[in-house]
């Protein structure tokens, strides 16, 4: 399992070393002089072709923030084919995607604004629509405090983290769902990702989680995962067991769905999102299941409301 989670680790970095080197300008200036004025251009290579990409207007600024880009992205290629070569050592093999996965993909990401906004509105952090659009888009808000601000943008790495595709190739287990828990408390809590060692306790119940023992909570998804419920209803009781297992200190509700999501993408059978038009029934349904009284009506719930197909 070690060499899994390393991988998942390596693949996650590599995933920001790359997005970090498409937003930098880099390559071999040239200024291009017309009608007085001065042009910047820059040649470079992509799968050895020889490119060249007009810049902007000439200014010595522009020209000193290209020589940091090279510099940076020299950096950054050699951090890359160093992972290549970790994850090389650890036995780690591309593989492509069937294309009704990478549909799925593509809806994920085309739904990703919409699916944050859901998912911060059920954990209660103070967001609108058009403030998260803008923080999952790089802007900055200034009606929001700067722990819900962390923990959308914390939901926007984990949901890139799943929407990798080594990642959406990598199954649905112990060390993905710890993987996502580290992303979605990241900058939280120290011992993110890892199973929590004090008790808990759930707002609206006097029901309290057992301490999580990693044996059991592996062979428990080892039982969902090889029952013989359809992909749809295997996600919803993947998506309840890790919310009532509250497996992890916080973040257990987000981490929940992220992690159903991966298990429904990698089978291209779209999204499942609790709305946010239906956030109260869904806490009241879900302290029900906690506490054992229903354990169906919530299932139901989630097909009808909260599932997406493609």
């Amino acid at each position: 399992m070690e060499n899994r989670v390393e991988i998942l680790n390596l693949l996650s970095e590599r995933e920001q070393l790359n997005k970090r080197l498409q937003t930098l300008v880099y390559g071999t200036p040239e200024i291009r002089e017309r009608n007085g004025k001065k042009y910047l251009y820059v040649h470079y290579r992509e799968d050895g072709v020889a490119l060249t990409k007009y810049v902007d207007k000439y200014s010595e600024e522009l020209y000193n923030s290209m020589l940091y880009g090279n510099a940076t992205a020299k950096l950054i290629k050699k951090q890359l084919r160093e992972i290549d070569k970790q994850l090389k050592g650890l036995g780690y093999v591309e593989t492509e995607i069937e294309e009704k996965v990478a549909l799925n993909i593509d809806f994920a990401r085309k739904y990703l604004v919409d699916t944050i906004y859901k998912q911060a509105v059920l954990e209660g952090i103070a967001t609108t629509y058009a403030d998260t659009e803008t923080i999952i888009e790089g802007g900055k808000v200034n009606n929001m405090t700067a722990d819900d601000v962390l923990k959308v943008i914390n939901l926007k790495h984990a949901w890139e983290f799943i929407l990798n595709k080594d990642v959406i190739n990598s199954p649905t287990n112990f060390a993905l769902l710890c993987e996502i828990n580290r992303f979605v408390e990241e900058g939280f809590y120290y011992n993110a990702g890892r199973l929590r060692s004090t008790p808990v306790s759930i707002g609206g119940t006097p029901w309290k989680p057992d301490l999580p023992i990693e044996s059991l909570i592996k062979e428990q998804l080892q039982d969902v995962l090889d029952s013989k419920l359809d992909v749809v209803d295997k996600a919803i009781e993947l998506l309840l067991f890790t919310m009532k297992k509250q497996i992890f200190i916080d973040g257990n509700k987000r981490t929940a769905v992220i992690f159903a999501n991966h298990f429904l993408i990698s089978h291209a059978k779209g999204l499942i999102v609790i709305p946010e038009t239906q956030v109260e029934e869904y806490k009241k349904l879900l302290v029900a299941y906690y506490e054992g009284k229903d354990k169906n009506s919530i299932k139901e719930f989630l097909k009808r409301f909260g599932y997406k197909e493609i």
